[in-house]
């Protein structure tokens, strides 16, 4: 058993080896392939692209393209200017155009087939009763009485017939009415009577004249009814259009309201939240993906209401631990006796409680407060009245609505912070409102030194301070801009800072009003 085990591999190994070779030929075989299929695809993309290139060129080269061609593009971007942008009207428009278009095509189509088949009957019979007419006025005996003859096509043809001196037949003239009716009438007239005719469709409101050349040379003039020869089914088609153009519009607005009312309503919800308003009516309704659209909204809506509930209860609970601690301190120092070292600790302490208050108000954020309306005025004025024992020259102007749906406390945090801001870098401080086209806008101006352009955005970071230009936070804690901006966003809207035309800092706070 010892010795066939070498030879058993050996012969594996005779075995195996032509494998890999094969698998390594084919290998190579498909890396040829591709390298085939490649340059092909290269080739064929490369004379794609000579082929669009020289198209452009002939075209640019034929005098007058460029201009239909730029012509063209403008007329494409001013109706898409001109078309709806709503989700509701534009849905109907796609199901409405094609169902009428269609269906104009397919009435036109059957309705001139129709009347082209009726008219050529009728003008047949008409005609065919020209043609009798004729016949018997051949008929009769040089001389003979014609009246009873006119009589019988009068009563029983309803035509009216008379003999005209023998004369030339008038020249045609141009029939820009009935055409339809002329050919019709020629053709049958060419075909039944075989006689020189002129025929005038135009003269009477509603009568056909037709003159015939008898072989004596007198010339017969008949009149006929119009509505004998011709009908035309245009109020068919008219009621046709507009009866099921009306049904179908009426449909389609009742089954795309039910469509796009849950989709507006999911806008609305997402919009006031973005505010900073409660929706509690809101309710997934709708399409399939359309309720689990709103589903999504709702399970987003209710983890940033924990997440803030979470953050404002953990802060609120270290808040008050340490206010526990801080008692602990001051209760202790009073103990102590009179000193600088003990008048230091107070101011430390002092201090701590500050930032402590500090962080719960940019925790807690809104509070819980309900939007409702708010004089605007009255709250800039309030602001003023805070912040004017900083010692600044503070002004106030507002214009437009007197009210504003806003929360009033975290209003006035917002530009109190802002103004306060102002009044510690600056003497002069100016705070302007203005309410237009749905957003309130204020602005909070001062002429102190400034924030360097490249810093304006790192200042609303929490704890961020910027002690070598402008302490944007005396209280040591680094959130008034911070407070500022996140009560900001909770209305809607955002804060920004730019050059002051008193020559400092302007922030400009706008939410949607």
């Amino acid at each position: 058993m010892g010795a066939m085990s070498p030879g058993r591999g050996v012969a594996m190994a005779v075995v195996t080896q032509p494998g890999a070779a094969s698998r390594n030929r084919i290998a190579a075989v498909f890396a040829a392939i591709g390298r085939v299929l490649d340059g092909a695809v290269r080739g064929v993309g490369a004379m794609l692209r000579a082929t669009r290139d020289g198209i452009h060129v002939v075209l640019d080269a034929i005098p007058g393209v460029s201009q239909l061609y730029a012509g063209y593009r403008r007329g494409v971007r001013k109706l898409a200017l001109a078309m709806p942008k709503g989700l509701y009207q534009r849905s109907l428009i796609i199901i409405i155009a094609p169902i009428v278009l269609l269906q104009a095509v397919v009435a036109f189509v059957v309705m001139e087939q129709h009347w082209q088949t009726v008219t050529r009957q009728l003008s047949a019979a008409t005609t065919r009763d020209i043609a009798a007419l004729v016949a018997m006025l051949g008929d009769l005996a040089p001389g003979a009485d014609n009246a009873p003859l006119f009589r019988v096509a009068r009563d029983q043809f309803d035509l009216t017939a008379a003999l005209l001196p023998p004369g030339p037949l008038p020249q045609q003239s141009a029939r820009p009415f009935f055409t339809l009716l002329d050919e019709t009438m020629s053709e049958q007239l060419t075909e039944q009577v075989g006689r020189p005719f002129w025929i005038d469709t135009v003269g009477a409101s509603n009568l056909m004249e037709v003159r015939i050349a008898l072989e004596d040379g007198a010339v017969l003039q008949v009149f006929a009814p119009r509505s004998q020869s011709y009908t035309s089914p245009s109020y068919i088609f008219i009621l046709w259009m507009v009866g099921t153009s009306l049904v179908l519009l009426t449909i389609a607005i009742l089954f795309l309201r039910n469509q796009i009312l849950p989709i507006q309503r999911l806008a609305d919800a997402a919009e006031s939240f973005g505010k900073g308003r409660p929706t509690p009516a809101f309710k997934p309704r709708g399409a399939r993906e359309v309720r689990q659209a709103s589903a999504a909204f709702l399970e987003m809506r209710e983890r940033i209401a924990r997440q803030m509930e979470q953050r404002t209860a953990m802060l609120a609970g270290v808040s008050h631990d340490l206010r526990t601690v801080l008692t602990r301190f001051r209760l202790q120092l009073e103990l102590l006796d009179k000193s600088p070292d003990v008048d230091e600790l107070h101011d430390d302490i002092d201090d701590m409680q500050a930032m402590l208050e500090g962080y719960l108000a940019f925790a807690s954020g809104d509070g819980g407060e309900q939007p409702a309306p708010s004089p605007v005025e009255d709250l800039l004025l309030r602001v003023a009245e805070d912040t004017q024992p900083g010692g600044c020259a503070l002004t106030v102007r507002y214009h437009g609505a007197p009210t504003v749906i806003l929360r009033p406390l975290a209003f006035r945090r917002c530009i109190g912070n802002l103004a306060r801001n102002a009044c510690r870098h600056g003497r002069r401080v100016a705070i302007e409102g203005v309410q237009e086209s749905g957003w309130l806008t204020v602005t909070v101006d001062d002429d102190g030194p400034g924030v360097p352009a490249e810093e304006r955005e790192k200042v609303f970071r929490p704890f961020y301070r910027l002690d070598a230009a402008r302490n944007l936070d005396q209280s040591g804690t680094g959130l008034g801009l911070a407070i500022a901006r996140d009560i900001a966003r909770i209305h809607g809207g955002d804060i920004t800072l730019g050059d002051s035309p008193l020559g400092g800092l302007r922030a400009t706070v706008r939410i949607p009003g």
